[in-house]
């Protein structure tokens, strides 16, 4: 039997060890795509204890709760700090198959020196260790990036944000990790949401462009993208239900608009138009900047709306959606490329079952213009297991080019999160061993260490064209 979570964690053969420990383990960690506030890295925050850093905010330990029967009240209510983290030790003692069991052992294993397992039993413990570490001055966020070996973050920005905390960190030459905005434009384009002539009003504010048609919105975009390319944004990033192609003349797309800023009713195919629309002019001008566009897509969001009411989006109400026609993902990337303006495209899916469709788009897209130009981007929350990530990697490596995967990224508002990057360069290594092992690929170290490396870190830094040096 196995030590629990030692060195050789989820490392099944011996190429996958020398794999792990000699190529992967020691590269540095490129987060292109997170939730994390970057005025918290601006004023170095210090945690006051383990519940602040470990369960603010994240709503995967949220669900995970509800699903062990925990009352609310120690879940986002007024519970105290210690009450929360008590509740959250009794349910993850039982854990087991669950991902959070292995991130939050690797995190008390890389942060808290504490090896052992926590479970109700452990709980005061692992507490009293936890806040005892938090309050030294090695804990501060910056130094939770420093030792996490991060070099280079993106947070996640609407267009009308001033970016104040962004500048406030790169003119501090104190610390040398680099934080860029990523361009999330969801707002401007959700224009079936009842407070979006609200947002349009604010957006024209901070522009300086009034706005009355979609020619005028456009013209407000292109300043705010001039201003985030400014501030060193290369990465765009949007939440989509799926990868829309629904056509439509210009008078019907500003008859449109002009509807949504009435407020008058929307119907779903104009919905779909719009955003088609939306989607092919930012992409466009992606291409003309050279920026990535990301593209998350397979969500229900809100689904329980007694508790969305209560405490609003991105609290753990969420689900898989299983409509994503490929046709129209495979259609919108078309039209593009006829058009030129096709720009490097990362296709996250939340449906698992769209592994292999996006395989097979990304192939019919692919040219010199960079390595996988057309990516299949890693396994993305519900999937950011063990499995999942096994997955979306062997069916990437059967229809497309896994050695150009630009790999992982936290997806988290956690500045202990991290350690994701851990766990995916074992189970990448393990996967790649076990093929070796298979005799399904030489046991040849110089193309197989390239190939971790790049993955774990190089690639990305080629791809998305961030100007830090490779390792």
């Amino acid at each position: 039997m196995k030590a629990f979570m030692d060195q050789d964690f989820l490392l099944q053969t011996d190429v996958a060890k020398k794999l792990f420990h000699e190529y992967a383990e020691s590269m540095p960690v490129l987060d292109y795509h997170c939730h994390i506030n970057p005025k918290e890295i601006a004023e170095d925050r210090q945690f006051e204890n383990i519940t602040q850093v470990w369960l603010g905010g994240d709503h995967y330990k949220w669900r995970f709760m509800r699903s062990c029967g925990v009352d609310e009240k120690y879940i986002t209510g007024d519970a105290s700090d210690k009450e929360k983290f008590l509740k959250w030790a009794e349910c993850l003692g039982k854990a087991v198959g669950n991902p959070l069991y292995h991130w939050s052992h690797l995190e008390l294993q890389r942060y808290f020196d504490y090896h052992g397992a926590l479970s109700a039993k452990t709980a005061e413990e692992v507490w009293e260790i936890c806040n005892k570490k938090l309050a030294e001055p090695s804990m501060s966020v910056r130094n939770i990036i420093r030792q996490s070996n991060v070099k280079l973050i993106c947070t996640t920005d609407d267009p009308i944000d001033s970016l104040e905390w962004h500048k406030k960190i790169k003119e501090d030459a104190s610390f040398e990790v680099v934080v860029l905005p990523a361009w999330r434009p969801d707002k401007a384009m959700n224009l079936e949401k009842p407070d979006y002539s609200d947002y349009v009003k604010k957006l024209a504010e901070v522009s300086g462009v009034t706005i009355r048609a979609f020619s005028d919105l456009k013209t407000a975009l292109v300043k705010r993208m001039d201003y985030f390319a400014e501030n060193g944004c290369v990465v765009s990033d949007h939440a989509l239900e799926y990868v829309m192609f629904e056509p439509a003349t210009n008078d019907e797309l500003e008859a449109i608009f002009r509807k949504a800023l009435i407020k008058d009713r929307i119907t779903r195919k104009e919905e779909m138009q719009f955003k088609t629309a939306f989607m092919t002019f930012v992409a466009g001008e992606y291409t003309k900047r050279n920026w990535v566009m990301q593209l998350h897509y397979g969500c229900k969001r809100d689904n329980n709306t007694p508790m969305f009411n209560k405490l609003g989006p991105d609290t753990g109400y969420d689900c898989i959606n299983n409509y994503a026609p490929s046709s129209q993902t495979a259609d919108f990337l078309n039209n593009l490329i006829i058009n030129d303006s096709l720009p490097k495209t990362i296709l996250y899916s939340l449906n698992p079952n769209d592994n292999q469709a996006i395989g097979t788009i990304l192939g019919c897209f692919q040219n010199s213009d960079a390595v996988a130009k057309i990516q299949q981007g890693s396994a993305w929350w519900f999937n950011d297991h063990k499995v999942g990530m096994q997955d979306q990697m062997t069916s990437l490596a059967n229809l497309g080019n896994l050695s150009g995967f630009v790999g992982m990224l936290t997806d988290s508002r956690s500045f202990l999160s991290y350690t994701r990057h851990e766990y995916f360069r074992r189970i990448l290594c393990n996967l790649l061993g076990n093929w070796v092992d298979n005799g399904e690929f030489p046991e040849d170290y110089d193309i197989l260490g390239e190939i971790v490396k790049d993955i774990s870190f190089n690639n990305a830094v080629r791809y998305f064209k961030f100007g830090i040096k490779e390792y």
